[in-house]
């Protein structure tokens, strides 16, 4: 009969928990200095309830909609509480900007107030109110982890937390602030890479083996995108929104480098689950045949790693390709030759974004599994194993 061994709840365990849900409390307190943004003082964020909707200034030519929807909406949140006003919706005809509402829909708005922040001047209806949603959606997902994986799917769930929080709070203000993206990234990546790692698989010498494969491979992935974005010359002004920041005061940024930190950031998270399937591997083979040597360790790391990349590089590839699904499909439409599109700049971006994040993952591999060979056999164990087995040979 099947045995399986229970999860301990070690003290260290229970010291790197604590310590990350300090360091994320902390990181929520510091402001970043882009909190309220110079002439948002006077304002208020509510929810809101759409009562009525005029649509008599809409129209529609074939998929396109364009106009002005008048809405009478009530506000359900804050010190207006109750109150109904009456605002207008600017339909532009792009679907990817514009928002309809209908009698019913709940609405997030932003309250123009005057100076004594006592009387409402206007009633800016944003988007739909999904905060709700979101929060459902995100304690559905936590509680899925913890029930599957228990112990460790609440490491699992704090270190989520604590990834979103340092590239909200640090990463992502660093940039803007003016420090340079790919240094700053390299650095935090490393440091996302230690916590989550050791958080989840502990201080030990499966932790190091997987953080050792995955620094290699971050820093394998961290030069490749550097030489790739430069011979493909590409300025990485085809991210999204990126471009606007120039135009919004922060001039100083440089987007070359955001789009090369982005690439490897986007990597890190695919690298290191490699390297920790890998060292996990390692450490079960290691437990089964206590006896095995230094290279059948690395060559049985190697060949788990090669069943592993082979479905992981797919994987990238198909989890970049939803982010520019519209693109293609615009191309394919259109009929564009197959040779003008691998040329556009907007393509050859995504395509060092997979090619490079696979790059990355083909090298964690073995580099993973040279580390694990190291760090789970020590040379002098090994030196030991030899001259037992001399002995064993010569007797």
């Amino acid at each position: 009969m099947k045995t399986f061994r229970k999860t301990h709840i070690r003290t260290q365990d229970i010291l790197l928990v604590t310590l990350s849900i300090m360091a994320s409390i902390v990181m929520l307190l510091i402001p970043t200095g882009f909190e309220t943004p110079e002439g948002t003082s006077h304002s208020m964020q509510v929810r809101a309830t759409i009562l009525e909707v005029d649509n008599s200034q809409v129209r529609e030519f074939g998929p396109v909609i364009e106009g002005t929807q008048h809405i009478e909406l009530r506000i359900d949140s804050g010190t207006f509480k109750g109150e109904v006003m009456e605002s207008i919706n600017s339909i532009i005809g792009k679907k990817e900007l514009d928002k309809v509402f209908e009698p019913g829909d709940k609405a997030y708005v932003v309250l123009d107030l005057d100076e004594s922040e006592d009387t409402i001047v206007y009633a800016n209806v944003i988007d739909h109110y999904r905060s709700a949603k979101t929060l459902i959606l995100l304690l559905l997902f936590f509680v899925t982890l913890f029930a599957v994986a228990g112990w460790i799917g609440l490491k699992s769930i704090i270190s989520f937390i604590f990834t979103g929080i340092i590239l909200l709070k640090v990463l992502l203000p660093l940039f803007l602030h003016g420090y340079n993206p790919i240094i700053t990234a390299a650095i935090v990546v490393t440091i996302l890479t230690g916590g989550i790692i050791f958080l989840v698989g502990g201080i030990s010498r499966k932790g190091l083996t997987a953080f050792s494969g995955s620094f290699a491979g971050v820093l394998a992935t961290v030069l490749l995108a550097i030489i790739s974005t430069h011979w493909f010359e590409l300025n990485g002004a085809t991210s999204p929104f990126l471009e606007s920041l120039l135009y919004a005061g922060f001039g100083s940024i440089n987007l070359t480098q955001i789009f090369i930190a982005g690439i490897f950031i986007a990597s890190s998270g695919a690298v290191m689950d490699l390297a920790m399937d890998i060292s996990a591997s390692m450490h079960e083979v290691l437990e089964k045949h206590p006896a095995i040597t230094r290279f059948e360790l690395m060559t049985s790391g190697l060949t788990v790693g090669r069943h592993a990349v082979g479905t992981m590089t797919t994987t990238l590839l198909l989890a970049y390709s939803g982010g520019y699904t519209g693109m293609l499909m615009n191309f394919i439409g259109r009929g564009v030759p197959f040779e003008n599109v691998i040329n556009m700049v907007f393509v050859s971006s995504e395509l060092i974004h997979t090619f490079v994040g696979s790059f990355g993952l083909v090298l964690v591999a073995p580099l993973t599994a040279l580390a694990g060979s190291l760090i789970y056999i020590p040379r002098r164990a090994e030196q030991q194993e030899e001259e037992e087995s001399l002995l064993r040979e010569a007797e």
